[in-house]
């Protein structure tokens, strides 16, 4: 039951501070300030997802690279 009343008590001391800082205008600002930074995040997401498939074809080309430089290497000995 003590929990209960604290429970009620910390909603009520919530409610309170939420009215008294503003209210519904600074819930407003918060989620404005949020959507400016969601947009920000989602163009960082395409560009690192850009990035990410060049580096991957660099790297599968310098594979490839690779393992016909050996092929040749042990083609050549093997004559």
């Amino acid at each position: 039951m003590m929990k209960f009343l604290l429970g009620v008590l910390v909603g009520i001391l919530i409610f309170f501070f939420f009215v008294w800082f503003g209210g519904g205008k600074s819930v407003k600002k918060i989620g404005e300030g949020l959507s400016e930074t969601g947009k920000k995040i989602e163009v960082m997401e395409e560009t690192i997802k850009k990035e990410k498939d060049g580096v991957w074809t660099g790297v599968k080309s310098g594979v490839k690279k690779k393992i016909l430089k050996e092929e040749k290497e042990t083609q050549k000995k093997s004559q």
